[in-house]
């Protein structure tokens, strides 16, 4: 077993350690603990928060009790930390729906701490139950949750909300491009790079990438033309291409889940 470790050069040292310290504070044992929010995505300003997010594992007498314990694990965020986690059966569960929360955090390019054979065995998994239609679906109503919450007219708006709509439109413009693979990148410039941007859109996202690194606000303005019409077909494309079926996952992929679940939760 080889425990992972990485965390890009922006990470503050004092922070970090503090994380650490709420992650040996919970009493249970972290599978994988991840950054997931802007700073993963790879639009953060300097002012981000941190966004810690765990799948952890009880002992096995734990999932015996008759009064089990919560399967959430949450400290109260602050504007600089937001740490919770989730129950590895929790985890499942969800995966099982193609959530695609839980693969991101699989994906995540910062580690503050995790097993790498879990992490590896997990994302085999995920290829093996994620369902495409589900996990376009909920990046479909992601991003138009954003849309209507931020642009639903053409007045101005904060522009660092673009991406809050642009990066769930990227996903399923990246999953209608490869439409063999289900997992697609965390990383916004991955993202962007591996999805045939057009000219016009790629010199924005550039731009506003390089404003936002770099200054706590990017005042407001209209949402760019280019960048709309880029959000608003990829959102008609996934609504016309992926069914809205739910469908409950296989008996081949909840055994596999339940195997997995039980190796995981060993003594």
């Amino acid at each position: 077993m080889m425990r992972l470790r990485k965390l890009g050069p922006g990470f503050d040292p004092g922070v970090v350690l503090e994380i650490d310290k709420r992650l040996r504070d919970t009493g249970v044992r972290i599978l994988l603990a991840v950054e997931s929010g802007s700073r993963a995505w790879g639009f953060s300003s300097p002012d981000s928060d941190y966004d810690c997010r765990f799948i952890y594992a009880r002992q096995r007498d734990d999932y015996l009790s008759l009064y089990g314990d919560r399967d959430v694990i949450e400290y109260p965020p602050d504007a600089v930390f937001d740490v919770n986690g989730w129950d590895l059966a929790k985890a499942l569960k969800l995966l099982l729906k193609s959530n695609a929360v839980v693969v991101e955090w699989l994906t995540s390019p910062w580690i503050y701490d995790g097993d790498s054979q879990f992490r590896e065995e997990m994302l085999a998994l995920a290829r093996q139950v994620l369902r495409p239609d589900a996990v376009a679906r909920h990046y479909l109503h992601l991003g138009e949750r954003q849309r209507r919450t931020y642009f639903a007219d053409a007045n101005i708006v904060p522009l660092k909300k673009v991406f809050y709509a642009l990066r769930p439109a990227m996903a399923l413009r990246w999953l209608r491009l490869h439409s063999d693979v289900v997992v697609a990148p965390m990383e916004f410039r991955l993202l962007a790079n591996e999805s045939d941007l057009p000219t016009a859109v790629g010199a924005i996202v550039d731009d506003l990438l390089i404003r936002k690194a770099q200054s706590r606000e990017l005042g407001e303005g209209r949402l760019p033309i280019s960048i709309r019409d880029l959000i608003d077909s990829e959102f008609e494309l996934a609504r016309s291409k992926w069914s809205a079926r739910g469908g409950a996952p296989t008996e081949a992929a909840r055994a596999a889940a339940d195997a997995f679940f039980r190796r995981w939760i060993s003594p």
